[in-house]
């Protein structure tokens, strides 16, 4: 069993080494990224997901980039890499760990003058930014533990967990906390269609970590809280807005409304980087939407006709007055979170 997640990102000098998560949990297989094209492409493809894990992929891909470009020139190479942050951003617009992993490294190279320093710097931040998360995590999992007691039961919705990260997860942590201090939380996963992120990975890796899980398909949600004893919801985020609106997995705000209705807690549990205080609402949030086949097929088989019109957000924005607490490295927080998140950043 796995008691420590696996590292779906790593730098290993010459490349990324990255786990393709779309091959979870038939085949554990790790890619080598050697281009940042190919950091591009994983992102797109979502063979790295989790908004967390791909700001990191982004934070490698500039340093690879950085380590084999052949500019000299100091302004010319700042230049092209404010292109190449560009480059990754257009991956996915909508989790924005992304865009703050790029502007973070883009940020540290005013520190520097010259090339060769600058490509240290990257690295190092790049590097920085993965250590920190791991440690990130672990705190959201330690003020989400508190919030629960031996056997409670918890639902989840997609996946955030250790490999969506840089450890633990963020809506997994208090379940791998829970391990530690030999308290027994429960969990249902529902499956997250299309791509099921649920049944593939969560419920995998809660598997995997011992933890007492049952998987459920995404409509069986209401019946399953009213009638299993639900604790408490607790999902990721991949945007959080200044107001507290929150963007994640579709299907999350059908079932925040949902927990709403059955006074269930809906907990998001998100690091610092996934709040956006630029964006001031959840309507100003560029919602993905996937290729139709994402819906037309099921493990690649077609289960509808090839010309079936097909809707497919990736995501769905849920109100901040349905959340009850967002959890972050730095407590939760409730009620007016308009004012609250702008305080975690002063």
């Amino acid at each position: 069993m796995l008691n420590t997640p696996i590292r779906s990102v790593q730098w290993s000098d010459t490349h990324i080494t990255l786990l393709d998560q779309r091959l979870l949990p038939g085949k554990i297989e790790f890619l080598s990224l050697t281009t940042i094209e190919d950091v591009w492409d994983a992102i797109f493809q979502l063979k790295v997901r989790g908004a967390p894990a791909i700001g990191i992929a982004a934070a490698y891909g500039l340093a690879l980039w950085t380590q084999q470009t052949q500019l000299a020139n100091f302004d010319k190479f700042r230049s092209e890499l404010e292109k190449q942050g560009a480059y990754l951003e257009s991956s996915r617009p909508t989790a924005v760990n992304l865009f703050w992993a790029v502007k973070r490294i883009l940020s540290v190279v005013e520190q520097a003058s010259t090339v060769e320093t600058a490509k240290k710097i990257i690295l190092t931040e790049a590097k920085l930014i993965e250590k920190e998360d791991e440690g990130v995590c672990r705190s959201i999992g330690e003020y989400a533990i508190d919030l629960f007691q031996d056997e409670d039961i918890l639902l989840t919705h997609c996946n955030a967990g250790g490999i969506a990260t840089a450890r633990y997860g963020t809506a997994l942590a208090p379940f791998y906390i829970a391990k530690e201090r030999g308290l027994n939380l429960k969990a249902y996963a529902s499956e997250t269609r299309p791509v099921l992120q649920g049944a593939r990975l969560t419920a995998w890796e809660l598997q995997q970590l011992g933890v007492d899980v049952t998987l459920i398909t995404d409509n069986m949600v209401a019946h399953t809280i009213k009638s299993k004893g639900i604790t408490a919801v607790i999902v990721g985020a991949d945007r959080i807005a200044a107001n507290g609106d929150t963007a994640n997995k579709i299907g999350t705000y059908g079932l925040a409304l949902i927990a709403k209705a059955l006074g269930v807690p809906f907990y998001v549990a998100a690091p610092l980087s996934t709040i956006d205080i630029a964006t001031s609402s959840g309507e100003e949030i560029e919602i993905e939407e996937r290729h139709p086949d994402e819906v037309r097929t099921l493990n690649g088989q077609a289960i509808t006709t090839p010309d079936m019109k097909v809707f497919n957000p990736a995501f769905d924005v849920t109100p901040s007055e349905l959340i009850t607490g967002i959890i972050t490295e730095k407590g939760m927080i409730q009620g007016d979170y308009q004012t609250k998140l702008a305080d975690l950043f002063k």
